[in-house]
């Protein structure tokens, strides 16, 4: 295998998580119409006459997502040729590709068109499978001179039902985060667990949407902790799983407690980048971990 794919595979990668926080940062700071009803350049000039704040982050966010499309066509075409002989090489390649064209392609129809926050929430989900793609085009790039081994794992059906329920599930979870971020909704409910603002239960769309978020965030933390247990009690082939689900259940305590800190200080910029950050990261180990429970017989 060539040597260029291992390093070619970690750009990419970071290039990808860049563009997924600069999407979230976009959001936050309001700069989705910093150029303006124009794409793919500000207002319609290469080099605009005024340049705001907005802008800036902006177009950052657009050449972010631009070197990042040509990274990850380079490394599609290159596993497509060089890892042929690992069989979910050429579907994610492909899932890869197909992904961050059609992200990019929600994010010129927001800026041309406009979209309601359900469909820009769903920006964010697509952006996370690109993602995950590619980070697990990564690893299936490293996983050669791996020193832990996958091969002689026993997995059972339950275990793959499981799994593979938990990473809908989660992507489900996910999209109602970002659905609270485009309606607004971080601030809707100020008290834990409840609604707060003198009713125990929601009243308004925006505060519907952050207490669904909560319980299935909930949901989401304890089932992640149910499977740690389980591949804990495992024999010593269960390695691989027990110290992925325990990485990822470490990953989802930080994106809980950054989601109250994100109530507690009135949405800080940072913690709020870290929130989002933290699931990107859950969720690609997550796939990891449910592509090694499918590939097994």
């Amino acid at each position: 295998m060539r040597r260029f794919l291992k390093p070619l595979s970690v750009v990419t990668t970071f290039v990808m998580t860049v563009i997924l926080i600069g999407g979230a940062l976009v959001t936050k700071t309001g700069s989705g119409l910093g150029c303006g009803r124009s794409w793919p350049f500000c207002n319609g000039q290469i080099i605009p006459d005024v340049i705001t704040p907005e802008l800036i982050i902006e177009m950052s966010h657009r050449i972010c997502t631009l070197i990042g499309g040509f990274l990850v066509l380079t490394l599609a075409i290159s596993s497509w040729k060089y890892l042929g002989n690992k069989k979910e090489s050429r579907f994610l390649a492909l899932v890869s590709v197909i992904f961050i064209l059609v992200q990019a392609g929600l994010g010129a129809g927001a800026v041309l068109w406009g979209q309601n926050d359900f469909i820009m929430a769903l920006h964010f989900g697509v952006s996370l499978i690109s993602f995950s793609a590619v980070f697990l085009l990564t690893l299936l790039i490293f996983e050669i001179d791996m020193k832990w081994r996958t091969d002689k794992l026993l997995i059972t059906t339950q275990i793959k039902r499981h799994t593979i329920s938990l990473l809908i599930y989660m992507y489900l979870v996910i999209y109602t985060g970002a659905l609270v971020r485009h309606t607004e909704a971080t601030l809707a409910c100020l008290n834990f667990p409840f609604a707060g603002n003198g009713a125990e239960m929601p009243t308004t769309l925006p505060e519907w949407v952050q207490i669904g978020h909560r319980v299935a965030a909930v949901i989401l933390f304890f089932w992640i902790m149910t499977l740690m247990i389980r591949f804990w009690r495992k024999q010593h082939e269960m390695t691989v799983l027990r110290w992925g689900w325990t990485v990822a259940f470490m990953l989802i305590c930080l994106q809980a407690i950054s989601g109250v800190l994100n109530v507690v200080t009135k949405v800080n910029l940072y913690i709020t980048l870290s929130h989002s950050l933290f699931i990107t990261i859950t969720f690609g180990i997550v796939c990891y971990l449910t592509m090694i429970v499918i590939r097994k017989k």
